[in-house]
């Protein structure tokens, strides 16, 4: 999700010309597969799953078990950042595994060219486990199901410090996005830094432009953006984008926006040297690494924001979900498939406990050390809306430019016109009408 460089954007103009030419990518692939028991034998079988650097862990319980359950081996392989353009270059190349990490929205199943190298999972034997306002939130194109999600998708929002709000006087969180910006000028009048930026890192700046969508994507945005009625050049879009500008300027941000890592945006936040930070729930992940729960539940809480109210922009990342290949195996692509149906059937619960996460099956119970953020974070996905990687058929530099734009190198007029200039050579490439 985060690490959208511009090499991955042209491994997506060579998949998705591929997915223009190659005739399979064409053909349905709605077929209903076959799903045997989730702890049947698979001795001399050999899996791989392809994971990133911050997700190479997450399998470690499951994998446990499966092999023991199965006699199946797993091997879990990292594959280096940037994770997405390592994974498309190697899948352009005939390299695949057999399971693998990956962001499960329209815009990177159709950069993977899902429909000629995932196999579809339509069928899948745990979906009538999942909770119903869940199930069909992402992981599908062209109404084939291409990906398992396992954990509760990221929510684009606001992560604030508890004690910074109490210590000024603050008893409530704001209910839109006009009632924010009111806040953070008066925190500035106090002496505190109300936002917090990570614009040397880059990939975080795009949160501010989208949950300011929040509104206008629930009333379709992104469905005319993939048909061209509206672009990034529209009022709606620019506007953003100069409100982001304008707060800058304001002063209402850490002083070394330029300069701020991801790495200091979260130490921030924590030790109370900025008050809000608008993110996704890598940052929290962050933050965990950082502090024990209870310290988090004492000091972070989470409010989703739009333009109208408190609706969060969801935005699932490759942490969240698998997707099994198309090897050419028969063998192994059953296995592959067992091993999500033992993931999450037979070995979910311990895989949530294990991970300390929210379970996405209303069966399996939250375990109890989730910090009350991740869940605040959690409750407000039913409501929330898709962001522009989750329904926009193609994923431009956004933040790329709007870190320039920070920099001082680009006006939010032309951070527009080259996010809309790549926008439409991408949705070209996949084959979208009217480009």
């Amino acid at each position: 999700m985060k690490r959208w460089t511009s090499l991955a954007a042209a491994a997506v103009l060579t998949l998705g010309l591929a997915a223009c030419s190659d005739p399979a990518a064409q053909t349905t692939t709605g077929a209903a597969a076959t799903w045997a028991d989730p702890t049947a034998k698979l001795d001399g079988v050999k899996l791989t799953i392809w994971a990133a650097q911050n997700s190479n862990t997450v399998p470690e319980k499951v994998v446990e078990g499966f092999q023991a359950a199965t006699g199946a081996t797993v091997e879990v392989v990292t594959i280096p950042d940037p994770y997405e353009q390592g994974i498309q270059t190697k899948v352009a190349t005939g390299d695949k595994p057999d399971i693998a990490f990956w962001q499960p929205t329209a815009s990177m199943l159709t950069a993977i060219n899902a429909r000629t190298n995932l196999q579809p999972l339509n069928d899948a034997p745990w979906l009538s486990k999942m909770a119903p306002d869940l199930r069909d939130i992402t992981g599908i194109l062209d109404g084939d199901r291409y990906a398992a999600l396992i954990t509760s998708p990221a929510v684009e929002g606001v992560y604030y410090n508890k004690e910074v709000f109490a210590a000024n006087g603050v008893t409530a969180t704001p209910k839109n996005f006009a009632e924010m910006v009111t806040l953070a000028r008066t925190l500035k009048g106090k002496g505190v830094t109300p936002f917090h930026e990570m614009a040397a890192d880059r990939w975080g700046t795009q949160w501010w432009v989208q949950i300011q969508l929040a509104d206008a994507a629930k009333d379709g945005l992104w469905a005319k953006m993939n048909t061209g009625e509206e672009t990034f050049n529209s009022p709606v879009v620019l506007d953003a984008i100069r409100t982001y500008k304008s707060l800058i300027d304001e002063g209402l941000f850490n002083a070394d926006i330029k300069t701020a890592t991801f790495e200091d945006q979260g130490a921030a936040l924590l030790a109370g040297d900025a008050a809000m930070v608008v993110q996704v729930n890598s940052f929290f992940g962050q933050l965990q690494a950082k502090a024990e729960t209870a310290t988090l539940d004492k000091r972070i809480g989470f409010f989703p924001i739009s333009p109208s109210g408190n609706v969060g922009t969801f935005i699932p990342d490759q942490s969240n979900a698998l997707v099994a290949f198309k090897t050419g195996d028969a063998k192994r692509e059953a296995a592959a498939r067992q091993l999500l149906a033992y993931w999450m059937g037979p070995g979910y619960a311990g895989f949530v406990t294990d991970r300390n996460t929210v379970s996405l099956q209303p069966s399996v119970p939250n375990p109890a050390g989730v910090p009350k953020a991740l869940l605040d974070v959690h409750a407000a996905l039913p409501s929330s809306v898709g962001s522009m990687q989750a329904l926009a058929v193609a994923n431009p530099d956004l933040y790329l430019n709007l870190a320039d734009m920070i920099t001082g190198t680009m006006s939010p007029e032309q951070v527009a016109k080259a996010t809309q200039d790549q926008f439409a050579q991408l949705a070209k490439a996949a084959g979208a009408p009217g480009f």
